[in-house]
């Protein structure tokens, strides 16, 4: 642990990040309808089993995130607009909602399931910091760091570990837990985290060997 002049305490290893009393582990859009898009889904189910496993048995609190589509009357200009390019359609009149609250395709995957004592944050936009209560409930729990594994990295991933250290925390990405939907810009998203120093970059058996006690 690094301590300031001003007495103002800086987690030097992912071993001290991962402190379940500062830390939570956030499972991002890993939804029935969205894994069936991402090649190599299996695997990330897997490994995201494991790292959710292991939070859960170092009690650490856990988020998942949940992509909606809004009625047709709510969808605006962006949320077709967004429409519009997942589904490779050239007016909005033929675009569908893909994930409407109820849907089959909305929920997470089974083998993930969350627990009643675990947050599910429901949201339209990519970070998942924008417009939901999830920065609320962090500080509210005296949450200092988030660790996100799910899908997807380039999408999703990278805009809210961005928005993570605009919001006053760490964030810690997973990132053989992460998958996507295309390595050019995965890896693009990678190289830019990484780059900024933003975010601190792991995969599933550091985070569970930092949860163990390791370095």
């Amino acid at each position: 642990m690094i301590r300031s002049s001003e007495d103002i305490e800086i987690p030097a290893s992912l071993a001290e990040w991962c402190d379940p009393r500062r830390m939570a582990l956030v499972i991002y859009d890993m939804q029935v309808g969205i894994c069936r898009q991402i090649a190599g889904a299996a695997g990330i189910v897997e490994r995201t089993g494991s790292v959710l496993e292991a939070a859960r048995s170092a009690g650490m609190r856990v988020a998942f995130t949940r992509h909606l589509s809004l009625p047709r009357r709510w969808m605006g200009a962006t949320q077709l607009r967004t429409a519009m390019a997942w589904q490779r359609r050239d007016s909005p009149d033929t675009v569908e909602p893909w994930f409407p609250r109820d849907a089959e395709a909305t929920k997470i995957v089974p083998e993930l399931a969350p627990r009643a004592d675990e947050a599910v944050f429901d949201k339209l936009t990519m970070s998942a910091f924008d417009s939901t209560a999830l920065s609320f409930a962090l500080r509210d729990c005296g949450v200092r760091a988030v660790a996100l594994a799910g899908v997807a990295m380039e999408i999703g991933i990278e805009p809210t570990v961005r928005q993570a250290t605009d919001n006053g925390f760490v964030a810690v990405v997973i990132e053989d837990a992460c998958g996507f939907g295309n390595r050019e810009a995965r890896d693009r998203s990678i190289a830019t985290l990484g780059f900024l120093g933003e975010a601190a970059i792991t995969d599933v058996a550091g985070f569970c060997g930092a949860l163990a006690g390791g370095s």
